[in-house]
């Protein structure tokens, strides 16, 4: 039981006692004291004037002095402010909510049943046509963190993947290839096989974008204007002609493209599994839209026999959601093609089948809003049972300080390039500020990989998951400020405290002696300790890692000023000296299990 939940009950009794009345707990409102008023806890009392029959300030006077005089180790003092009655917790009372952090070694996280709810989330969806990019860092970083955070809500998690391994834009780059490639392999150029497919991706579009400027040239010499001159050129092109070949092809089965497309596919996915493990991101199960397409299709053919669709003169198939205040979605092209709505379709489908879903969340960027609200209206009319309450976790874009990237020129920030820097930027920080003296050069380099990875995951994490972002380098690998390094050395310094405490024979009991005087700043650390499981579950409600991120900061920024006022190893108090030792200990092991709700690892030494 904590200790708000001790004072309900003490408040609950006391208004029986004083006034003969019973009272449910919803009605005993506890809210953190303010700050400028002295107190931890203030009980709210103008719900209890009606049965007292007195004024605030009295009926708030009556209840403190029951509470001082029934419960001396729970509330040491209280003040009365008008109707509010501001509450001092006794430090034995601290030192016993201590003492059940202590004990648990996975404060604030509840564990899954075999009964608890099976929520799926899907995150990453890449396409096997370029690399990974800072965008794809962002919806990783997201999706992961998500996955802890449904996890230590107490929910089974299935963490998916769909990978759009199909389409024109994967027809480009093996095109490219062929014309332009030599036979060019990632052991051949040594570059990784997401990387090798990327830069054919490019080369097409520079390319294409040669014969569009050459055939305007022409048709605008004939005298069209410009605009149509464009249109044409680019219906024209040789080479967009021969990808639509080849994508007719392979839904065709032709053995040769489905030869060189499974070839170099798989040269991608050998590079994904590199960046994914660096990055320190997986997956349970992954999803290949070349599979979920064509049930996508059956599935719709399906709901337009039960009339929930309708097909065009043309042989294309619709959605009418008027009814539902949108427009017609269309569903599958007249050729017989789909589009991505059919694949999403299908996709549900096979994971419906794989798994009991009880919720599915979809990582998505928010120029993807429009599509999931449709979706969720389609998957409930095909009899989804979690249609209705699908969840688009929509994330704002992330940019950097020079401005908006595009794969097809190239100008992207590959995450693999990105996550190297920031690797690199974290090895010379630390050199120069000493951080790193005295180390191995393998325990140099792994500390330069906790931190600089953990620099990018905090900023990227740090921020509302809604807005748009600038992700800045420079700034994020700083050891001062809300940053991952800034946290992760306050862990590494409470560490070795803990260490020396160690080398000097020094054991932290189970049970900390509760006769202890505490200061204001031990019974604020100690409070917001108490808070992390609130902040985990909140979290959950709102699908926020960012709410994770800032109550780390807090907490290590209350923490380093406990620990610049007060002295641990020094103090001469024994009880006081192994209080404050346990303190710091639970204080790190908080922090390490909030980062890691994050993902981010936090380093031993630093």
């Amino acid at each position: 039981m904590d200790i708000q939940q001790k004072l309900v009950a003490s408040v609950i009794s006391g208004l029986k006692a004083l006034y003969g009345q019973d009272v449910p707990a919803a009605q005993v409102q506890l809210q953190k004291t303010k700050k400028e008023f002295e107190g931890h806890l203030t009980l709210v009392v103008f719900p209890f004037l009606r049965m007292s029959k007195k004024g605030p300030e009295q009926t708030a006077q009556e209840i403190g002095e029951y509470l001082l005089a029934n419960e001396p180790s729970l509330v040491a003092k209280f003040n009365v402010i008008k109707g509010f009655l501001n509450l001092t917790i006794a430090s034995s009372a601290w030192i016993e909510l201590l003492n059940g952090i202590q004990a648990d070694p996975h404060y604030g996280l509840t564990e899954a049943t075999d009964q608890s709810p099976l929520v799926m989330i899907e995150y990453s969806s890449p396409n096997t046509n370029k690399p990974l990019h800072l965008g794809h860092v962002r919806n990783n970083l997201l999706g992961n963190a998500l996955a802890n955070i449904i996890a230590a809500n107490g929910n089974r998690v299935v963490k998916t993947n769909i990978v759009n391994d199909r389409g024109i834009h994967i027809c480009k780059s093996m095109l490219a290839w062929l014309k332009y490639g030599n036979g060019e392999t990632p052991e051949s150029s040594g570059k990784k096989g997401d990387h090798l497919i990327g830069d054919y991706y490019v080369a097409f579009d520079k390319h294409f974008k040669a014969e569009v400027k050459e055939l305007m040239a022409k048709y605008q010499a004939e005298g069209m204007n410009e605009e149509e001159a464009k249109a044409k050129a680019e219906a024209e092109s040789p080479l967009m002609k021969e990808a639509r070949e080849m994508l007719v092809k392979w839904e065709a089965g032709d053995p040769e493209v489905r030869a060189l497309w499974q070839k170099m596919n798989d040269w991608v996915y050998a590079g994904f599994d590199e960046t994914y493990k660096m990055m320190g991101v997986s997956f349970d199960k992954i999803y290949y839209e070349s599979n979920t397409y064509l049930e996508g299709k059956k599935k719709v053919l399906e709901g337009l026999e039960k009339g929930l669709f309708y097909r065009k003169e043309d042989g294309s198939v619709w959605a009418d959601l008027t009814g539902e205040g949108l427009d017609h979605k269309l569903l599958l092209r007249a050729d017989g093609t789909s589009v991505y709505m059919t694949q999403d379709i299908g996709t549900a489908e096979q994971r419906f089948s794989d798994y009991p879903i009880d919720k599915m969340i979809y990582v998505v960027g928010n120029e993807q809003n429009y599509h999931f609200q449709v979706l969720s209206i389609l998957l409930d009319r095909l009899g989804f049972e979690w249609g209705k309450s699908l969840v688009h976790f929509s994330y704002g874009m992330v940019e950097l300080p020079e401005g908006k990237m595009k794969s097809r020129e190239g100008t992207v920030v590959d995450a693999d390039d990105l996550m190297e820097e920031m690797i690199n930027t974290a090895k010379e920080t630390s050199g120069e500020l000493g951080k790193l003296d005295g180390l191995t050069q393998a325990e140099a380099d792994d500390i330069a990989r906790i931190v600089g990875l953990g620099a990018l995951k905090y900023f990227i994490l740090k921020v509302d998951a809604r807005k748009n972002m600038t992700f800045n380098p420079k700034e994020s690998i700083d050891f001062n400020g809300n940053t991952g390094p800034f946290i992760q050395y306050t862990y590494a310094r409470i560490q070795s405290v803990l260490r020396k405490a160690a080398e000097a024979g020094i054991v932290i009991p189970e049970q900390l002696h509760s006769g202890i005087e505490l200061s204001t700043k031990e019974e604020g650390l100690i409070q917001m300790l108490a808070d992390f499981a609130g902040v985990v579950k909140q979290a959950g409600e709102d699908y926020s890692p960012s709410g994770i991120a800032n109550y780390c900061y807090d907490l290590v920024k209350e923490y380093n000023q406990f620990y610049h006022d007060f002295s641990i190893l020094r103090e001469e108090n024994a009880d006081v000296k192994v209080f404050r030792l346990a303190l710091s200990r639970e204080v790190g092991k908080v922090v390490r299990l909030g980062m890691g709700l994050l993902g981010i690892e936090v380093p031993e030494r630093m």
